[in-house]
């Protein structure tokens, strides 16, 4: 073997390292501000409903990403959008505890959803355009689990509002301002193959639905579930009667679930097919959640739930990321990548807004039961689908 494969495979390897280092941040921002901003907003009184209208706000600007990620991925490259997101997401992290005040926030919040967003949608589609076919579901798992394991001590930030409103978001700045430096000196400048003008985005996003519609829906209710529970739980939790220790010690065990049976999950789906996990994921999964409001104020009874409900749907983004490039071929995955961030990010906007209002007219188990019913629903629409190769 020539040296100058080994530089070049101990190079992928270093960039892949980066990139799952950058998506723990990127995962930590959104585990952390999502609980930490709505116990803040629920202790000055603010109501439910419009606390989780207030934590979309990260979302609505995620979306807003979407919709010309793939026009400045092309034009400024992988290390430069990257960079880009990681550096706003740092000031505005360090914006909030100098600027109080819920209209504030949901600017900010806007701004942290636009640079989380650059950040996913980058380094995803790198790490998937250099998955060989045959590991797809491990490189895309481990990607996921490295995104859960951020969101899943995310929460952990909720103890440290004990020294003050400004600690965890001083301290999540600095673990930004390490992963900046790391991608400005490590990683190259790269961007991905240019996409024939002879088919417009409209038509190649019409196509990937079209060609693979099942495998992007887990991308919508992966949102939709890490949104409401993250944003809704404390609130639950608050009114179920867990104290603000436990509801952090509860919230990372869905996370922590979604880290256990990532990896499996994904050798899984390489070995006996993904939809055929994704359906079996989606129905068990959903059971679980519904089952939830039964478990009441039992701490135990919650949390052994919320570790098997999360570990069976946590895997879901990269899953369905997966099963979609699988069925298209090699030009449409850019575009399926854009459609995957934008049902993440139209279910993470309207996850928070049907769970506060579920809360506030007191049906706080409506939360779950809705969110249960979801992913039952997706297993077993999988039955009706059947991909068509095209090449």
């Amino acid at each position: 073997m020539s040296d100058q494969l080994l530089l070049k495979r101990s190079n992928s390897k270093l960039n892949y390292f980066i990139l799952i280092t950058v998506i723990i941040a990127a995962g930590l921002s959104q585990g952390l501000l999502l609980p930490v901003l709505s116990i803040l907003l629920e202790q000055k009184g603010v109501s439910s409903s419009l606390n989780g209208l207030n934590a979309a706000a990260l979302y609505v600007g995620s979306f807003a990403m979407t919709l010309v990620a793939e026009r400045v991925l092309g034009a400024i490259g992988f290390k430069r959008l990257i960079a880009a997101g990681i550096s706003l997401v740092l000031v505005t992290l360090l914006l909030f505890p100098l600027l109080p005040g819920i209209k504030v926030w949901f600017i900010l919040r806007l701004l942290v959803g636009i640079g989380d967003s650059a950040i996913n949608y980058a380094a995803q589609l790198w790490v998937l355009l250099m998955a060989p076919a045959e590991h797809r579901g491990r490189n895309l798992s481990l990607y996921g689990m490295s995104y859960g394991l951020g969101f899943s001590l995310g929460p952990a930030g909720i103890s440290l509002l004990r020294f003050g409103e400004a600690a965890p978001f001083l301290i999540l700045a600095g673990l930004f301002m390490l992963a900046l430096l790391l991608v400005l000196f490590k990683l190259p400048n790269s961007r991905p193959d240019k996409v024939e003008h002879s088919e417009g985005q409209a038509r190649r996003f019409g196509r990937s639905y079209s060609l693979a519609w099942y495998a992007l829906i887990p991308a919508l209710l992966y949102g939709y579930m890490e949104a409401s529970l993250n944003s809704n739980f404390p609130v639950y939790g608050l009114r179920s009667g867990f104290t603000t220790d436990q509801i952090a010690t509860l919230l990372p065990f869905a996370g922590i679930g979604g880290l256990l049976l990532q990896l499996p999950l994904g050798l899984w789906s390489d070995e006996y097919g993904r939809k055929k996990i994704l359906i079996f994921a989606g129905t068990a999964g959903g059971l679980a959640f519904t089952l939830l409001p039964l478990a009441g104020g039992h701490f135990v009874f919650t949390l052994l739930l919320l570790l098997a409900a999360g570990g069976l749907v946590g895997s879901f983004f990269s899953l369905g990321l997966s099963y979609a490039a699988d069925i298209l071929p090699r030009n449409l995955l850019p575009a399926a990548n854009v459609v995957s961030s934008f049902h993440f990010s139209i279910g993470s906007i309207i996850g928070p807004g049907i769970g506060g209002l579920l809360l506030e007219f007191g049906w706080g188990s409506g939360v779950f039961v809705l969110l249960g019913g979801f992913y039952i629903l997706f297993g077993l629409t999988g039955l009706l689908f059947s991909p068509q190769q095209m090449n």
